[in-house]
C-alpha cells in the first residue's frame, strides 16, 4: 500500500499547462493498485538480456558507476547456452551483490524445426512444441537450481505448472521463483489470472497494455508484474519513460525492465556477438538512469521495494493434482 501522507507525485509538464488552461483531469484514486511487494514497496528493477558472464560484469560495474539499484538481471538466451562453470560465475557475482538472477528455460518453438513459427500467424510462437521441448525446459530447470539459479523464465503454460509441480513435489528448491516471458504475456484480467494459478510468480505483460488494462488486471491478481519501460524491437519497441509514475500507480508491484529499442537481437547468443551484447548490456543501465531520474524529477521515487528482495508474497495456485 502506498503511504496516504506522502505528497502526490507531479505528473510531467504539470505546473507549465496548468498556468496554461491545459492541466489535465485529476487522477481517479479508484485506478491505483492496492497492493505492493511483501516487505514493502512499490517496484523493483530488473536488468534484461544480460547473456552471460561478461555481461554481467559490465552491467554490474555500470550500475555502480551510474548508481542504479537492481533487483533482478535476466538472460533470454536460455540455461543450455552456458556452461556449468559461467553458470557459477554468474550466480555468485549476482549473490554478492544480494540480486536475483534468472536464466530462461530450455527449448522454444521459435528455434525448433516447425514451420509455423515461420509463418505470418507465428504459430504456437515461443511456447515447447511436444514432449521432449517440455523435458528440455525441465532439465534446465533442475540443472540451473543445483548450480544456485533461484528464478527461471519460462516461455509455456505446460512448462510454468510442470514446474510448479515440481516445485511443489521438492525436485525443484521451494523458494525458486518463476517468470512468465513477454513473449507470452497475458493481455487481459482473466489470462493474467491463470498464469497466476499455475504458478508464475511474477508475469510479463505486453508493454502496449494501457493504463487502464493495468488497472483491470490488479483487480484480479496481486501477482508482480514485470513490463519492459524501454521494448525492444521484436516487443514493439515501445519508450514509455514518461508514463513510469504511473505505470507503477496502476501496475505495482511492478518491476521496472530496462530494454532497448533499435538494436538488433541477440539470442541466442554467442562470443561472435560479443561487442553488440556488451554495448547493449552497457545502454540498457544507462537506459535505467534516465527512468530513475524522471520518477525523482516527478517525486514518485519513494516506493521502491528494499535491494535484496525477491519473494513474490502469498499468491493463488490451482490445486495440485496427485
Amino acid at each position: 500500500m502506498t503511504d496516504a501522507s506522502a505528497p502526490a507525485a507531479r505528473r510531467p509538464g504539470e505546473q507549465a499547462l496548468t498556468t496554461l488552461g491545459l492541466g489535465a483531469p485529476d487522477l481517479d484514486p479508484a485506478d491505483a493498485s492496492p497492493h505492493s511487494f511483501p516487505g514493502g514497496g512499490r517496484w523493483r528493477t530488473e536488468i534484461p538480456s544480460c547473456e552471460g558472464p561478461e555481461a554481467l560484469a559490465v552491467v554490474l560495474k555500470e550500475s555502480s558507476r551510474l548508481d542504479v539499484p537492481i533487483h533482478r538481471i535476466s538472460q533470454g538466451s536460455g540455461v543450455w547456452m552456458l556452461t556449468d562453470a559461467e553458470i557459477t560465475e554468474m550466480v555468485e557475482a549476482t549473490a554478492a551483490r544480494d540480486i536475483e538472477l534468472c536464466l530462461f528455460t530450455g527449448p522454444r518453438g521459435t528455434w525448433d524445426i516447425g514451420g509455423s513459427t515461420r509463418t505470418d500467424s507465428g504459430g504456437a510462437g515461443a511456447r515447447a512444441r511436444g514432449h521432449d521441448a517440455v523435458a528440455g525446459c525441465v532439465e534446465d530447470a533442475v540443472r540451473a537450481t543445483e548450480l544456485g539459479v533461484k528464478c527461471l523464465l519460462v516461455a509455456d503454460e505446460g512448462v510454468l505448472w510442470t514446474l510448479h509441480r515440481a516445485r511443489a513435489a521438492g525436485i525443484l528448491p521451494a523458494d525458486t521463483t518463476l517468470k512468465v516471458s513477454a513473449l507470452i504475456g497475458p493481455v487481459n484480467p482473466a489470462a493474467y489470472q491463470v498464469y497466476e494459478l499455475l504458478g508464475a510468480d511474477s508475469v510479463n505483460v505486453p508493454s502496449d497494455l494501457t493504463l487502464d488494462h493495468l488497472t483491470e488486471i490488479r483487480r484480479v491478481s496481486a501477482a508482480p508484474m514485470d513490463m519492459y519501460i524501454e521494448a525492444p524491437d521484436d516487443l514493439g519497441g515501445y519508450v514509455r519513460m514518461y508514463e513510469v509514475a504511473e505505470l507503477i500507480r496502476r501496475g505495482a508491484p511492478l518491476y521496472l525492465k530496462f530494454g532497448l529499442s533499435k538494436a538488433p537481437g541477440i539470442y541466442p547468443y554467442g562470443t561472435h556477438m560479443r561487442d553488440l551484447t556488451l554495448d547493449t548490456a552497457r545502454e540498457r543501465v544507462r537506459r535505467g538512469r534516465l527512468a530513475l531520474d524522471l520518477l525523482a524529477r516527478h517525486g514518485a521515487d519513494g516506493d521502491m521495494a528494499p535491494l535484496g528482495s525477491r519473494l513474490p508474497g502469498q499468491l493463488r495456485r490451482f490445486e495440485n493434482p496427485a
